[in-house]
């Protein structure tokens, strides 16, 4: 079959490399500019299928059945049945077999839904491209790019696809995946080759998976998922994921009896702990696995326990009530709950603008004591615009604001003849024309980004937001790169470019033009100031005639200037110029060297930007602020716009003059300086610095570290290449979806669909909500295998006439109470809404989900409990009855049972309501059931619609109290299978507890209370 009749490929006439680029983009009717209209994207898409690997059978239901029948919890459920059937207990073995399938059935739906939401969340958080389509450039997920697609493509991207380059600067990409090739591949657009060209010589395409290592290109989609080259590949050598351990061998090769016995072993380990869920899942998964590994080893002491106060009988009775209070310690639904509740909180992360790559991070968000975020894009809008120009030959050009940041044609342009340090001098006048050539020239060549205008009359741009700032300046005064560049009879011809690199700060372009029968060649350079001026030996100043020698008062008054522009929040760039001359004349094939090109320039004036802060990020760092968060400006951007901005949101004062100078000097440091300090001194700083400038790489890993040695727990923003290490060096590294690489991405727990920083606070609310969550349901769950089990170890006293201990609840009520009133209440638990302080505390530590706190309020809740439960089968038996215990009551319903049945029918409805009000209780760990809302006025009716809000918790709740009265009365149902029988005048002994229970529930939360408001007050009085 013909690649192009693979799906993913639309056929050409030859192969693509064997066509020039516009042979390729007529085939392929797409336009260069606009690239395909969205209506033709959406059909290419339904005609070629999604651009990705095919990766098998994705959610496999037989694996998810497997899982909910092969793990521990499920083996000690068939482990009980098997020794109810084997004593022939059968309605009790019936019932547990029941309890099974329930829970196979039930747990294998829920984690379906978990597997298919999780799948959903990972393509959006895959790889995106930047495509144009009806002249709009943006990202989109790769798996929606078609073929026709036009694709943009810079350092650090991972091509998408297949593509036909169209423009390639310093193009290189790493092509090593794919043809072995260790050196990255340098591309040549305008190339044609044979057919018979192998792969790693066809360099005028670029090939899907590849990393782009140098460079910017543009090209068209030419083929998608299994039609690419790496596509072919992964259909030729997929292979199936093997849990073997290898064998280990020698120097030669050869091996030994023992590592054989040691990679069987090890591969066994592996394959029990795969099992047990030990060695499987996030952190958090892995610690409640040993966890209910932990209850399952407490479950066998206790049966045995059971066992021995009745001196080891045989018995069906004895040993159905060691295996009940076995089953009694098994927290059943732990995992499942867990699992659905992280992959609930996923999604609605989602829809709050933030996709988590890694669960892990969704325990550690609610940790976040410091986030140290980028400026640009995060904290501001991400839309530059020009604002000021300075000549220093000329004066200031300013411009007004306005709303279309792509069209030159609106906004006033003013103009007055003084530097900015003199604006008080001179008020901005009307808009003149001195001679702007040179200044133009840079600011349109110097310059990768195209503002047009769309055959429906809209202005476009391509680029980088702060070039296309920059050329929609130059489009004002009519000097747009393209009215020099294209057309039948360009001026200027481009002839190198250097491309801005992180570490010369620079970017240079070489043209040339004909002027009459002279060819003039210019190089045209932008950067950062400091760098600029390093490299310029001359400048036009004052009279404006000629370029005179570079001083160093001139150097003074140009930093001078930039600092006054800087402190009005703009990012300040120097433009420079030189002509080619002779003596260095581009030779054909020349070998040009960038030093020798970006030296001895002429300074032309400072352009000062603004990117203006995003209206909701100086709340959001409050928010921060409230939550206990420090928020850190971690920025390339020069010291005076950093400062600006930070002042301008809040993170810093707005009046550093009213700090203390040791404080206000380390709040605002530059990359240098942080740099020269040693950890020691980094860590005698009064306070690590909220602003640090002209940032490195490495500058933010060490911030990370100074952060953790102050015991902090760091979020970490970026998306560049060079943000890569300091995403994975810190707790939680967030990526940005719109603007950042495909590597940043890669190296990321969570990313960003909007670039919004206060989506970052956002999923720190979200993180803290699933971990309250997965508090508030961990500690119902626990209390309720604790009040059980103390319920059935205490009862053990309880001694018929044969000196048996009669049950206080039955195996049958145990596990209807293990899967009713824990299972469904547990999950409600998981979906419950944050609460209305939860941004106003200190981030949580890394304690993890137990607490002190939360140790003491399950033996607290547990045991209280269990008082209440022996309490009224106790106060049934001998308060109100005879205290004739019978025989065989723990067997059948009899006359002389009747009294122990009833007994036990007020001990499982008392244990019911308590579980079910408990759950409840929970949706606040601290504050009143019937005041969970701060400041709410409906002192009597608030808790109605607290219980109404959560409907998932309030049917499930519900639920249980109904389902209690069928099991109570049916006839056959309560004696045979429960081994209980209908109360009348018992239901006063459950209500008088059920009040007693919420009592001391809310005599408990109380003095919790009570007790963390002194300590708060304690921690401000030592603060003071």
């Amino acid at each position: 079959m013909e690649k192009g009749d693979i799906p993913g490929s639309k056929p050409l006439s030859h192969p693509a490399h064997t066509l020039p680029y516009e042979a390729v983009l007529k085939e392929l009717s797409t336009r260069l500019n606009e690239g395909l209209t969205p209506d033709e994207a959406a059909h290419r898409l339904q005609t070629y299928g999604p651009n990705k690997l095919d990766e098998g059978e994705g959610v496999s239901v037989v694996k998810i059945l497997v899982r909910q029948v092969a793990n521990a919890m499920m083996l000690v459920l068939i482990l009980a049945m098997a020794v109810s059937f084997g004593i022939q207990s059968w309605i009790e073995g019936g019932v547990i077999c029941a309890v099974i399938l329930l829970n196979i059935v039930v747990g294998f739906f829920q984690e379906y839904a978990a597997e298919k939401t999780m799948e959903s969340l990972h393509s959006l958080s895959s790889p995106t491209g930047t495509v144009s389509r009806g002249g709009q450039t943006f990202s989109v997920p790769s798996a929606e790019i078609v073929p026709g697609d036009m694709v943009e493509l810079r350092t650090g991207d991972t091509v998408p696809a297949d593509i036909r380059l169209v423009e390639a600067v310093n193009f290189e990409t790493d092509e090593a995946l794919l043809t072995g090739e260790s050196l990255p591949v340098q591309k040549d657009c305008d190339a044609v080759f044979k057919e018979d060209t192998g792969p790693g010589d066809r360099l005028n395409l670029a090939y899907s998976s590849s990393t782009v290592t140098r460079g910017r290109a543009r090209g068209v989609v030419i083929a998608t998922g299994m039609a690419t080259e790496i596509g072919s590949i992964a259909a030729a050598l997929r292979a199936g994921d093997s849990h073997r351990r290898p064998v280990k061998k020698g120097p030669n090769g050869e091996t030994k009896k023992r590592w054989y016995v040691q990679a069987w072993t090890l591969t066994g380990t592996d394959a029990v702990g795969r099992f047990l869920g030990v060695n499987v899942g996030t952190p958090l998964q892995r610690k409640l696995s040993k966890l209910a590994i932990l209850l399952f080893g407490v479950a066998v002491l206790f049966a045995i326990i059971v066992m021995a106060s009745n001196k080891f009988a045989s018995s069906n009775e004895v040993i159905l009530y060691a295996v009940g209070t076995g089953l009694s310690m098994i927290p059943a639904c732990l995992v499942v709950v867990l699992t659905i509740t992280m992959a609930v909180g996923t999604k609605r992360m989602v829809e709050r603008h933030v996709i988590v790559r890694k669960l892990d991070s969704l325990e550690a968000l609610g940790a976040v004591t410091d986030i140290c975020s980028d400026k640009t894009g995060t904290l501001t809008q991400g839309k530059m615009v020009v604002k000021k120009a300075w000549i220093p030959a000329k004066g200031t050009y300013s411009v007004g604001t306005n709303n279309e940041p792509f069209n030159p044609t609106v906004g006033e342009v003013t103009f007055t003849p003084v530097p900015p340090v003199r604006f008080d001098e001179e008020k901005e006048g009307s808009a003149i024309r001195p001679r702007l050539e040179e200044f133009l020239n840079v600011a349109a060549m110097a310059n990768l980004s195209h503002v047009y205008r769309s055959e429906e009359g809209e202005w476009r741009a391509r680029g980088e937001p702060t070039e296309i700032a920059i050329q929609v300046f130059a489009a004002r005064f009519n000097w747009n790169r393209d009215r020099w560049t294209k057309g039948e009879s360009p001026v200027w011809h481009q002839m190198a470019e250097f491309p801005f690199d992180s570490t010369v700060k620079k970017m240079s372009v070489l043209f040339s033009r004909f002027d009459g029968n002279t060819e003039r060649s210019m190089v045209f350079t932008k950067g950062a100031v400091e760098r600029i001026l390093d490299a310029c030996t001359t400048v036009i100043w004052e009279d404006g005639s000629t370029s005179i020698d570079l001083t160093d008062d001139h150097r003074a008054t140009i930093l001078q200037n930039m600092e006054e522009l800087a402190q009005l929040g703009l990012r300040v760039l120097a433009l420079a110029h030189k002509p080619y001359t002779q003596s260095t004349q581009l030779l054909e094939g020349a070998d040009l060297q960038r030093e020798e090109i970006e030296r001895d320039l002429c300074f032309l004036g400072l352009i000062g930007l603004y990117d203006p802060p995003r209206p909701e990020t100086a709340g959001a760092i409050r928010a921060c602020a409230q939550a206990g968060i420090a928020v850190h400006m971690v920025t390339g951007d020069h010291p005076g716009t950093a400062k600006a901005i930070a002042q301008q949101v809040g993170i810093l004062p707005s009046d550093l003059g009213s700090v203390a100078a040791d404080v206000a000097d380390a709040m605002v440091m530059t990359a240098g300086q942080f740099d020269k300090l040693s950890d020691s001194e980094v860590d005698a700083l009064p306070t690590l610095p909220l602003v640090i400038a002209r940032c490195a790489p490495q500058t933010k890993v060490r911030m990370i570290d100074a952060l953790h040695r102050r015991g902090k727990f760091a979020a970490m923003t970026g998306d560049g290449v060079n943000d890569s290490p300091s995403l994975k060096h810190a707790d939680v590294g967030i990526a940005m979806g719109q603007a950042g690489s495909d590597v940043a991405k890669d190296a990321s727990d969570i990313i960003l669909t909007d670039d919004n920083f206060a989506s970052i606070l956002n999923a720190v609310e979200e993180g803290r909500r699933i971990f309250d969550n997965i508090q508030k349901f961990v500690l119902h769950l626990l209390s309720e295998n604790i009040a059980q089990a103390c319920t059935l170890l205490i009862g053990l006293a309880f001694k018929d006439l044969d000196g048996q201990s009669v049950f206080p609840l039955a195996p049958v009520e145990i596990l209807w109470i293990i899967m009713i009133t824990s299972g469904m209440p547990d999950m409600g638990l998981g979906m419950e809404v944050a609460a209305p302080d939860i941004m106003d505390r200190p981030p949580q530590t890394k304690q993890g989900i137990f607490t002190w706190e939360v140790i003491v309020d399950i033996l607290v809740y547990g045991v209280w409990t269990a008082a209440l439960c022996l309490a009224s089968f106790s106060v049934v038996v001998w308060g109100f009855g005879d205290g004739d215990l019978a025989r065989g009551c723990n067997r059948e319903y009899s006359a002389e049972c009747d009294l122990v049945f009833r007994a036990r029918a007020t001990t499982f409805v008392c244990l019911t309501w308590f579980a079910l009000f408990l759950a409840w209780e929970m949706v606040d760990m601290r504050r009143s059931f019937f005041r969970m809302q701060p400041g709410s006025k409906k002192y009597l009716t608030q808790w109605m619609y607290d219980i109404w809000r959560n409907q998932f918790l309030f049917w499930s709740i519900v639920a249980g109290f109904v389902t209690t009265f069928p099991i109570l009365y049916i006839p056959v149902l309560n004696h045979v299978v429960f081994k209980h029988t209908g109360i009348s005048w018992e239901w006063g002994i459950v209500f008088v507890e059920a009040v007693l229970f919420f009592l001391g529930v809310e005599l408990w939360k109380f003095a919790k209370r009570v007790y963390f408001r002194r300590q708060r007050g304690k921690m401000d009085k030592s603060l003071a």
